[in-house]
């Protein structure tokens, strides 16, 4: 969900390509793979499943869109959530009555033959649950790619990696990392390319934000960007109704926070969602470790457990890593039979 501050980036969303932007990427896992779940679906909303019925889409999503990344010169880190604050909890609550609803529209629009509203409910009801995450951190093992759970929000956790320069920037689909301090923030990185979106096919780019800029355009403190998110909503509190972007900006400008939360919210204490924004629970010191892929250990993962077809995956592998033998050096497609 995120905090809906879009209409005040004007002029500061710039567009990027990904030769634009190397360097170590830290990336939001659980949104990423929400990304990868929400669009990697077949026609009706169907997501990618094997034999058994388990769905592969974020498999396929990490697999391939890594390997873009690295053939880019993109480094990336994933930093999977944590435990979530008692703040959030009302909003952990509206996503599962979200989903809950999706996946009752979903079953509607197949049973009277709605191909696209199928999809588009299907996308609603995206789960990212515990068996999701936990082969999606196997495959980034098999595949090199260094991942961390933060203590708490992932985005907090890679805002700070941004700011102590083990990161390059922080990427994300939510402005939330805005909120937590994180200098530059890509998003459309897992996105980027042709999707479809309200039914029609458009392409996606990534784009580039300075947190830097973007305040000084709005002559405004990261203390005030944060209060406009807590007047028009964050994930961890609800916002006031009849205040959207715009309105809280004029509203911080005036220093009128304090008298508008009183008398508009009489019933949310602003500061812990403050502090939270300001000293999130993270960890402060990392070292990432980029390692060569394990043809052996992807192989068992994607094609011996989830049933990819060896010929999909070897070409990725040798687009990463070179040439390399299952066993002792020198890959071969007979050797993945």
């Amino acid at each position: 969900m995120g905090v809906s501050i879009r209409p005040l980036l004007e002029g500061c969303r710039h567009p990027v390509g990904f030769e634009d932007i190397p360097g170590v990427a830290a990336i939001d896992a659980n949104n990423a793979l929400y990304q990868f779940l929400s669009i990697i679906r077949q026609a009706d909303g169907t997501p990618l499943q094997d034999t058994k019925g388990r769905v592969t889409s974020h498999l396929s999503g990490i697999l391939y869109r890594t390997a873009h990344f690295l053939e880019n010169g993109i480094s990336p880190l994933y930093i999977f959530d944590g435990q979530p604050p008692e703040l959030k909890a009302r909003t952990i609550a509206g996503r599962r009555g979200i989903r809950d609803a999706g996946e009752e529209k979903w079953a509607k629009a197949l049973e009277r033959g709605d191909t696209e509203g199928a999809y588009r409910a299907a996308m609603q009801s995206t789960r990212v649950d515990s068996a999701i995450l936990e082969s999606g951190k196997r495959l980034l093992d098999a595949l090199g790619i260094p991942w961390v759970e933060a203590p708490s929000e992932g985005e907090a956790q890679s805002a700070l990696f941004v700011n102590n320069g083990i990161a390059t920037y922080s990427v994300s689909q939510d402005y939330d990392s805005l909120l937590f301090g994180a200098s530059v923030l890509v998003r459309n990185l897992t996105v980027s390319g042709k999707r479809r979106i309200g039914g029609r096919r458009v392409t996606v780019s990534p784009e580039r934000i300075y947190l830097s800029e973007f305040l000084d355009t709005l002559a405004i403190t990261r203390e005030q960007l944060i209060q406009i998110g807590i007047l028009i909503g964050t994930d961890f509190n609800v916002g006031i109704n009849g205040i959207g972007p715009k309105k809280a900006l004029k509203i911080v400008r005036e220093n009128r926070f304090n008298e508008v939360m009183a008398e508009k919210a009489p019933g949310t204490d602003p500061e812990p969602i403050m502090e939270f924004f300001l000293s999130p629970p993270a960890v402060e010191r990392y070292q990432p470790e980029w390692r060569s892929p394990d043809p052996d250990s992807v192989r068992l993962i994607l094609c011996d457990e989830y049933g990819f077809s060896p010929e999909r995956i070897l070409p990725v592998l040798e687009r990463i890593a070179g040439p390399v033998n299952v066993k002792s050096g020198q890959m071969r497609l007979d050797a993945w039979g």
